[in-house]
């Protein structure tokens, strides 16, 4: 609204009917796609690093080893960045943490995790198979249980709501 901005099917609209005003109207477009794009990033971010701060927390009391943000090429070609990759003497796991506060950003992380899932699969198998792990963090009512099936033919679902689960399958043998 503070730049005269609509947001339309998907888009952001600035209106005009005089093309003398053009390169102030695209101006105020501009700005306003920066200032939504500052928020979504914002709220976004904010969520996965707290829970990602809790889950870091978590692992570091349970003594079990890990890796942040590790850099993964998948068969694609493509590089995936899971937020753990955890070690112990038994096994060794990735971790996507599905974390947002926003119900019809869901689909969407759950449809990015499994894609990651896939492309990386041939880690799965070998001499050092690695487990996939989702880990949901279920603190808000904002998944659908077609998000949990989405990943689970791929991964290992887990809920941040039972953390002795986690600890429990990370330390498995």
């Amino acid at each position: 609204m503070t730049f005269g901005v609509e947001f339309f099917k998907g888009a952001l609209t600035a209106r005009f009917k005089d093309w003398s005003v053009f390169s102030d109207v695209a101006s105020r477009a501009a700005q306003a796609a920066i200032r939504v794009s500052d928020l979504s990033l914002t709220f976004r971010n904010r969520a996965v690093e707290s829970v990602s701060e809790e889950v870091e927390e978590f692992l570091i009391g349970e003594h079990i080893g890990y890796e942040k943000l590790p850099k993964l090429a998948g068969r694609s070609g493509r590089i995936w960045t899971p937020h753990f990759q955890t070690h112990t003497q038994n096994r060794s796991a990735l971790i996507y943490l599905l974390t947002t506060g926003s119900r019809s950003a869901a689909r969407s992380v759950a449809e990015h995790v499994t894609a990651a899932w896939y492309d990386l699969n041939n880690r799965k198998v070998g001499s050092d198979p690695i487990e996939f792990v989702s880990l949901f963090d279920d603190t808000a009512d904002v998944w659908e249980p077609t998000d949990f099936a989405l990943v689970e033919p791929l991964s290992q679902v887990l809920r941040w709501s039972e953390p002795e689960q986690v600890a429990q399958f990370l330390k498995a043998a």
